[in-house]
This record gives structure tokens, sequence and C-alpha cells, in this order.
């Protein structure tokens, strides 16, 4: 075998990229560019927002800083599969309208009829899109800040999993 094969050549990360996964796909909502003055001079780092998905009710977001933005974006996606949601879905959309304020955020989402898309601005349609919901409609209230919108959308599916489990309970003691 050659020698250089065994320590992990382009060839063989070449390789290792074209694997299929595990299920989830990848999306970069947003990278920054941060710097810090230091006494040295200027610090540069970046902060990649990830999203991951499975298409079928769970969704992740992690936010990788790093400094390069290659090692941010793998930091950002490991943290996004590390803190998946699942999320419920009846007939291609949420079960019930659900309105959540984080931060500056305040977000309304609200089930669609089936064929009317999602309706979504671009931050919350890459969460909503990767966890597999085909019909919504939302709005963004506040900030207009990609990351904000970002958690506001993840804690508010994560409180829809939250209220509909908590109603399916109050259906079986009946």
């Amino acid at each position: 075998m050659n020698p250089q094969a065994q320590r992990g050549s382009r060839r063989d990360f070449r390789d290792r990229q074209d694997r299929p996964s595990d299920g989830f796909e990848e999306q970069i909502v947003n990278i920054n560019r941060v710097s810090k003055k230091t006494k040295g001079g200027n610090k540069v780092g970046f902060a990649a927002l990830a999203v991951v998905g499975d298409r079928k009710g769970k969704v992740g977001v992690g936010l990788g800083k790093a400094p390069d933005v290659s090692s941010a974006i793998r930091k950002g996606v490991l943290l996004a599969k590390k803190h998946l949601v699942t999320v419920p879905i009846k007939n291609g959309t949420i079960p019930f309208r659900i309105e959540v304020k984080v931060g500056a955020a305040r977000l309304i989402l609200k089930p669609a009829p089936p064929g009317s898309g999602v309706i979504a601005g671009g931050a919350v349609r890459s969460v909503v899109s990767a966890a597999g919901i085909q019909n919504i409609s939302s709005k963004i209230l506040g900030t207009t800040n990609k990351l904000s919108n970002v958690y506001a959308t993840l804690e508010a599916l994560r409180e829809l999993e939250g209220r509909y489990l908590m109603k399916k309970e109050e259906e079986n003691k009946k």
C-alpha cells in the first residue's frame, strides 16, 4: 500500500466526502467574520450557523466558531446534530398555531392547507424545510438578525413538540 495513502492523502479525503451520510441534510444559513483587537494586532475568526435536518421531523441548529471557515462549518454541523428537536408533523404541516418571543425576535408559525408550500423568510425557511414541513405560514416580527430568527424558530418547534405531547396525553386520559 502507498505510504501516503496510509497517512490520509487528498484522494482518501475526497473518498470520505463521497460516502453516504447519516440521513441528515446540512445547510449553512450564515457565515460571519469576526475580528478581535489584541496587543499583537487583529485576531480574525469565523462563526458559521448550520441547520441540520432529516426532512422526517428532526431538526437541529448549531453555531460553530473557529479561525477558518471550514472548521467553523464542521463544528456548527456537529453541534446541530447533538441538539436535535423532534417536530410533530400532521399532514405535511404543524398541528396548531404557535407564537414565540426569543430575545428581540418574535415569530408566528401557522399551519397551512396542503399545496400552499412554505411561506417563510430565509432563516425560518431553512429550519422548517430541514424539518420536513411542506405547508406552513410564518411571520417574523422584531429583528432581522438571522441568528436570532433561527433560534426563535427552533424554540417555537421545541415548544410545539411539548404542547403536542401534552395534548396527546389529555386525549389518552379521556
